[in-house]
């Protein structure tokens, strides 16, 4: 019991004790007396609408945003080649390759072809080198037809000049197949103005080529090592000539091992890649430097991401192909599109002259320090001339 004449702080009431009187009665029934049902679920209720409500907003915002940014990127996908047509590969002008012969390798899909079908609209007299003869025909017969019906002369034989569009067996994993088939170049062309070695491999499981060499670095790189070496001396009779190496970007993840150049030890498809590419850098690098003053000249590339069946070893579940088809379709570029800096480099005269340079989006840029190393590439190149027997 508090003490009188001390300051007495209200408390909570206890019941009373059996047998006396309540004070309050009122107070504690009031207390005992639960509270209405609805007084105690109305704003939980409440609450639960206005979640559900909240949800509902944002799943209605989300499923706009998203409608609205691929109507924009459709929009965008459709608008850009128009775009990139009127610039016409760096200063809007048309280039006209009239006389020239070019040479691609890899020109019945992908990039190669889209290459092959630009520089024909412009005059060119162009050799597919490829690997599959019957799908080279096909690709053949639609760019002619295509030719055609962009008002173009028909390329096929004709009584005042050699055949527009010719087709030459050539197997990269192959070095008797590279040979072979410059040989018969030298034998049957009597100039060639460009070289775009553009044909290559991408992720493959580990696999090796006629010769033995890892598949992704006897084809990217040794393939294309052997061929040009065996037609430089046609380009510097037919100078001024240009040579045009498709890399990747992804050579920044790539190192040139020469303990392990043909992945004996061990093996990574993507790491593997990424040297072929890193590779062809080197060897663009290097062999500017032996061309000076020969008025050939040789650049090396990066298309982008580009729409090409290059990606046949990669495997997408099932569930999430529809879904990769619609980001390659909004966000890769189209084939024509990634091969307007090959087209840019083999004809344009704002390269005239330049070399030994690494281009993207018909615009020169920066390398990183290992892509860039002349000892590296110079012994890269020596090691590459004994593995496809240019020395012994």
């Amino acid at each position: 019991m508090p003490s009188e004449g001390k300051l007495q702080v209200p408390a909570c009431p206890t019941p009373p004790r059996p047998g006396t009187t309540s004070r309050a009665p009122e107070f504690f029934a009031y207390r005992r007396q639960p509270r209405p049902a609805a007084t105690l679920e109305f704003p939980r209720e409440a609450s639960g609408t206005s979640a559900r409500a909240s949800m509902a907003a944002a799943a209605v915002a989300a499923l706009l945003a998203a409608l609205g940014g691929t109507l924009w990127l459709a929009a965008r996908r459709f608008v850009r080649p128009s775009v990139q047509q009127l610039q016409g590969g760096g200063n809007g002008k048309t280039v006209l390759m009239h006389g020239k012969t070019v040479l691609i390798t890899g020109a019945n899909s992908g990039l190669g072809r889209a290459t092959a079908a630009e520089l024909l609209r412009m005059g060119a007299r162009v050799i597919m080198g490829c690997r599959d003869r019957g799908r080279a025909e096909e690709a053949a017969a639609q760019l002619r037809r295509d030719l055609l019906l962009a008002g173009g002369p028909e390329p096929g034989p004709d009584a005042g000049r050699a055949e527009q569009l010719v087709i030459k067996e050539l197997d990269l994993a192959s070095l008797r197949s590279v040979r072979a088939f410059c040989q018969e170049v030298l034998q049957e062309e009597p100039r060639l103005d460009v070289l775009i070695n553009n044909a290559g491999i991408f992720h493959c499981p580990l696999m090796r080529t006629e010769d033995g060499f890892e598949m992704q670095f006897g084809v990217n790189h040794l393939g294309h090592f052997l061929l040009t070496n065996l037609l430089l001396g046609l380009l510097k009779s037919s100078a001024p000539s240009r040579i045009v190496v498709v890399s990747s970007k992804l050579y920044k993840y790539g190192d040139i091992n020469f303990e392990d150049l043909n992945s004996e030890q061990s093996y990574s498809k993507s790491f593997c890649y990424s040297r072929s590419k890193l590779a062809n850098i080197l060897f663009t690098k290097e062999l500017a430097r032996r061309l000076e003053g020969t008025n050939v000249t040789i650049n090396v590339l990066h298309p982008g991401v580009v729409q090409t069946n290059l990606g046949q070893y990669i495997h997408i579940p099932l569930l999430l192909k529809p879904l990769y088809h619609l980001v390659s379709w909004v966000f890769f570029k189209t084939p024509a599109e990634g091969a307007r800096t090959s087209v840019y480099l083999a004809s344009s005269p704002e390269v005239e002259g330049v070399s030994g340079k690494y281009f993207g989006d018909c615009k020169e840029e920066e390398l990183l320090p290992k892509a860039m190393d002349e000892s590296v590439a110079r012994k890269l190149w020596d090691v590459s001339e004994i593995m496809v027997g240019i020395l012994k």
